[in-house]
């Protein structure tokens, strides 16, 4: 065995051989994987080798495609046949609501390359003649989606990865990993110590395990998952028989289930609610090829559903039941990328479909390690999207909520509730009397909406299809109607979402932004830190405000935040509270070893009312001594002031494009400046607004947001962010590779499209734009501007397409709707109100 290598992946399973096959792929041979047994001796044995393409993230959707075509190439290139069979897949719809899903899945799918047909129940019964059509009102199909055999696809791609130089050490257990002065891994097993540059971490069940090697609360805990094997079925050797193909993958949505051809018979996967979660604490050391006691009582109202769907499935026994652990995460995605607060140390865990991903994740990381960037914005698989609130306890509910949830409609505006509400400003309370609708973000609950006072739903207002599963709602509190109906179309907060935003723009309103991340730079080093790591200006003067990004080193975008100058060498900085630990991850890494710089993450000692609207300052100035005239006190500046008795940072900003002023307080001071707000406020009929009116607000003034408008698959300038990038004024991070991008040439452009002729259903983000009947872009976000009163949609389309008045069209729950070019900043382009 070595005991020196460049890098040594830990996990033996799909995901780890798929991330060493990679490694070599991009040039890098002296590589290795330990694997405590033998090769897919974990989760990877007993899946069922399912490859669904779909997927409603953009990342994990490439992801997802990328594995299947490698798949489909691996046998020809190392001689191992990996049991490739592609069968298709058809989802069946029972509801409306899913034939949206699928409709609005379809753009996401066009926009990737991924294929997808509509099919009638009558062509359903064509491909699958046991299946019973009754109550369908359609379904897709991916003539490229399949299954594949998991342990034969794994020892290809370990084949192809020791081909070009890696090696594999089975029957090797990781016993403890530390890291050297000099930043190097030392990775200690059974067997004999290596030193090496980098670490990754495929390790599955043992995540939490591996984690606490080196200090990493990984939030990974696996649930239990059965599926059936049966006898085999007469019908279906007669179909062998005739030569007539396999019938594929069926997957009937609303009744939570997958089923395909098996030795014969038919194999059944339910995902149902009640599954426990399991391997809390890790799997024993000895585990091996281990998989629990059945529990059919709970698949029961599954099963029931698939015997109505297709009759087959009780005409035969049951040949095995295997019950084994799947990896988990709070939303069900996996964590794909660098550990945060190590160096060098990768993760490639909690992979729910972890044959499917494998792939595309090995892919990615290996991209990441080798090169330093993912070509894929990956921030859908970040680790870093979770934060230290995302323990033991959370993981518990979270990761069961997500497995009972793989196959409920994925609404665009869904909140779940499991473990909430766990992280709440002081003036959550005080909120929800108002008739606050809550969402969340990075654990923390936040307004959404604004019901009005003992506003409710009737059963007829959901009208719930009837199906097995069809939540299509909030839980709401026992003896209260639910407030809210969940839909991929304008749905009943829509006209109250638009009082909102009148009321902003009309008088005055307060939203809660406690959940910025906030930051502070301090030391003789701090601004030359800070020019170095943003592409925009630093503040001169103090109190000046400077909108500013952090670029990747080719030039997309990797962060945003908001920094104001308190002092000569002291700055306070503002990022997306959902990129705390990611935004605070990069910062850290990129700091001098030298002690000139010291940043602290201040998220929890500080709340944040925003105060908007054109009564803004008269409400304010009843409540402060320090003068908010424009001429004291001018857009994008900031001051600390006092607020009654107690104090805030003002910051003359907002992301709604109206006057205004975000108080940046101590949080403990919340609930009493909160209170002094509404008192004074009756004067100017001060209300609360939420999210949802945001999010309204900013499209009406084209403001971006990351990972849709800014990413690191666009450069800054291709997001129109040019007022913001200083090329002249010295090195900075990301500088060159922008340069030479821009050299090479542009393949998008920002644009603000008015969207014709919407009555229901308005741009959610990730449609497809159409130009001249050709795929030319997507939509990155989008929903109706109430100020101007249009359907509004933010793209990336080809550069040439980018002029005023060009028309296109943007394909939105399968329908095709004209739309046009319009300035940036359709509303109040000039930022007349904002400077008023």
């Amino acid at each position: 065995m070595k005991n020196v290598a460049r890098v040594v992946v830990i996990g033996g399973g799909v995901v780890g051989v798929g991330t060493l096959y990679h490694l070599v792929k991009k040039g890098w041979s002296d590589v290795v994987l330990v694997e405590r047994k033998e090769l897919t001796s974990g989760s990877t044995w007993h899946a069922a080798g399912l490859l669904p393409l779909f997927n409603l993230s953009y990342s994990i959707g490439q992801l997802h495609k990328y594995s299947v075509k490698l798949y489909k190439s691996l046998e020809a290139e190392t001689g191992q046949d990996v049991g490739f069979r592609q069968v298709t897949n058809i989802r069946l719809a029972c509801s409306q609501d899913r034939m949206d899903e699928y409709r609005y899945y379809a753009g996401v799918a066009r926009t990737i390359g991924i294929d997808v047909n509509f099919l009638t129940p009558d062509q359903v019964k064509e491909i699958w003649p046991l299946c019973n059509t009754d109550g369908l009102i359609g379904a897709i199909q991916h003539p490229d989606d399949g299954y594949i055999q998991p342990a034969d696809l794994t020892q290809a791609l370990a084949k192809g990865a020791r081909a070009g130089g890696a090696e594999i050490y089975r029957n090797t257990a990781v016993i403890g990993i530390e890291q050297t002065p000099s930043g190097e891994w030392l990775v200690k097993t059974d067997q004999g110590d290596i030193l090496c540059e980098h670490v990754v971490s495929a390790t599955g069940n043992f995540a939490r395990k591996t984690g606490e090697m080196v200090g990493l609360d990984i939030p990974v805990i696996p649930v239990e998952h059965q599926y059936i094997v049966t006898e085999p079925h007469p019908a279906i050797l007669e179909r062998r028989r005739q030569g007539l193909p396999e019938m594929g993958v069926l997957r009937e949505s609303d009744a939570s289930y997958y089923m395909r051809e098996e030795g014969g018979g038919l194999l059944l996967g339910p995902y149902e609610k009640g599954a426990p979660c399991c391997y809390v604490d890790g799997p024993d050391r000895n585990s091996e090829y281990e998989l629990f006691q059945e529990d059919l009582d709970r698949l029961m109202p599954h099963i029931d559903a698939a015997v109505a769907r297709v009759p087959a499935f009780a005409e035969v026994g049951i040949k095995r039941v295997y019950n084994g652990a799947i990896a988990y995460t709070p939303d069900g995605g996996p964590i794909v990328g660098p550990a945060w607060g190590l160096r060098n140390f990768w993760l490639n865990e909690g992979h729910s479909f972890g044959v499917t991903a494998a792939g595309g994740a090995g892919w990615q990381l290996a991209e990441w390690i080798v090169e330093g960037e993912p070509s894929v914005d990956m921030m859908g698989a970040d680790p870093r999207r979770f934060g230290p609130y995302a323990s033991r306890g959370y993981l518990r509910q979270k990761n069961e909520e997500a497995y009972a949830k793989v196959f409920t409609v994925h609404y665009p505006d869904e909140e779940r509730s499991a473990a909430r509400p766990l992280k709440r400003a002081p003036c959550y309370d005080r909120m929800k009397a108002l008739g606050a609708v809550f969402g969340t973000v990075y654990g923390w609950e936040r307004p959404g909406w604004f019901a009005p006072q003992g506003y409710g739903l009737t059963e007829a207002d959901l009208a719930k299809p009837d199906v097995l599963l069809n939540e299509n709602h909030p839980v709401a509190a026992a003896g209260e109607r639910p407030r809210e109906k969940w839909s991929f179309r304008r749905s009943n907060y829509f006209p109250h979402v638009g009082n909102e935003c009148r009321h902003v723009h009309e008088a005055v309103g307060v939203l809660d932004m406690s959940a910025f991340a906030k930051f502070e730079v301090t030391g003789p080093g701090a601004e030359q830190w800070l020019d170095r790591a943003f592409a925009n200006r630093i503040p001169k003067k103090i109190g000046g405000m400077a909108l500013c990004h952090m670029l990747t080193k080719l030039g997309g975008v990797r962060a945003e935040a908001t920094i104001f100058r308190e002092g000569s060498q002291h700055f306070y900085l503002v990022s997306a509270g959902a990129y705390e630990r990611h935004d605070w991850d990069y910062w850290q890494k990129l700091l001098p070893g030298d002690g000139s710089v010291l940043m602290q993450k201040v998220t929890t000692q500080y709340g944040v009312l925003a105060v908007a609207g054109p009564q803004a300052r008269n409400l304010l100035q009843k409540l402060t001594d320090t003068d908010l005239s424009n001429a004291a006190f001018p857009w994008l500046t900031g001051k600390t002031i006092s607020v009654g008795a107690a104090q805030a940072r003002a910051l003359r900003v907002n992301f709604v494009g109206e006057l205004g002023w975000e108080l940046h307080h101590p949080i403990e001071m919340q609930n009493y400046i909160f209170d002094l707000l509404f008192d004074a406020g009756r004067e100017f009929d001060l209300k609360p607004f939420g999210i949802k009116a945001m999010d309204s607000l900013r499209l009406e003034k084209s403001y971006r947001l990351i990972p849709r408008e800014m990413s690191i698959e666009y450069s800054a300038l291709e997001s129109g962010l040019n007022r913001f990038v200083r090329l002249d004024k010295g090195d900075f991070l990301g500088r060159d590779g922008l340069t030479a991008w821009q050299e090479r040439g542009f393949k998008n452009r920002f644009v603000t499209l008015e969207v014709h002729g919407v009555t229901d259903a308005d741009a959610r983000g990730s449609e497809p734009i159409y130009h001249a009947g050709a795929l030319v872009g997507r939509t990155t976000s989008g929903g109706y501007g109430w100020r101007l009163g249009k359907s509004l949609a933010l793209g990336m389309v080809l550069p040439e397409l980018g002029e005023l008045g060009t028309e296109f069209e943007v394909t939105i729950l399968g329908e095709r709707r004209r739309a046009t070019v319009i300035e940036e900043s359709p509303f109040d382009p000039g930022n007349a109100r904002l400077r008023s």
